[in-house]
């Protein structure tokens, strides 16, 4: 059993063949899914789809690329709200993001602000209702460490699509979070990722497809979508020399451990 601990299946790309998508899941052995929002909408959407198909755990939360579609301090109130369905597994996918451009409206300084400032009440939000957070940090890794740091010991984390260095990797694991791998691990060139996740301690990881991106060798340049995560997980197998049946075992206990509500 494998479970895939990061998928984006409210995406457009999964508009018209979703039940088929799950079905090619549960034969590849990936019987639950873990399915982060990035925006309020979106949050209700996979409330919704969650209805329909059991092996979807939907996160509730605000993408820092999302952050301008929230301002003020009543958007938090709406996503308490959601964040107290039973079918919420996590507060996510929430973090800082240097990669992209600003929006209209902003400058850097001022989008840097604002992503801070909503990362900071999802954070609250994450303590008062006892949820862990799946976190974004793209090219950010050293600002998101300093911002979840005040909130070690009260909470957990898992730095998805980790790309960082073993040293970044395990500064995180001793805080008590965790890292999960994408399909990046299998690409040829991805040498210190690579070597990462041969090292992390085998309870300290999770593995992701991140769909629709970042598809796995050998289906790069595809629609990534959740049974590729076996992929995935088969590639850090090998490197770590171990069964990916061990692995896959090893890999869900943590996401069980992390994951609210997962079977």
């Amino acid at each position: 059993m494998l479970i895939d601990s990061h998928c984006h299946l409210g995406h457009k790309q999964f508009g018209t063949d979703l039940r088929d998508v799950i079905g090619r899941a549960v034969e590849a052995g990936v019987t639950q899914v873990v399915t982060p929002a990035v925006d309020l909408p979106n949050a209700r959407q996979l409330l919704d789809l969650a209805k329909v198909y059991p092996e979807i755990h939907p996160a509730v939360g605000i993408h820092p690329c999302d952050v301008d579609t929230v301002s003020g301090d009543t958007w938090i109130n709406d996503l308490r709200a959601l964040a107290g369905e039973p079918d919420v597994a996590a507060i996510g996918e929430i973090g800082l993001d240097y990669f992209h451009a600003p929006p209209e409206g902003f400058d850097v300084a001022s989008w840097k602000q604002h992503q801070a400032e909503v990362l900071r009440l999802q954070l609250d939000l994450a303590v008062e209702l006892g949820l862990n957070v799946i976190l974004h940090a793209r090219e950010s890794q050293e600002d998101l460490v300093a911002a979840v740091k005040p909130y070690n010991g009260r909470l957990r984390g898992v730095f998805h699509c980790f790309t960082g260095t073993r040293d970044q990797a395990m500064e995180v694991i001793d805080m008590g979070h965790f890292v999960s791998f994408t399909g990046i691990v299998t690409f040829k060139n991805s040498l210190q990722i690579q070597e990462t996740s041969k090292a992390v301690p085998a309870d300290a990881f999770m593995v992701e497809t991140d769909s629709p991106y970042l598809a796995p060798v050998p289906h790069r340049g595809k629609r990534c979508e959740p049974a590729f995560v076996a992929d995935t997980a088969r590639y850090i197998a090998a490197l770590r020399g171990v069964s990916l049946e061990e692995l896959a075992a090893t890999t869900s206990a943590t996401a069980h451990g992390f994951f609210r509500g997962l079977k």
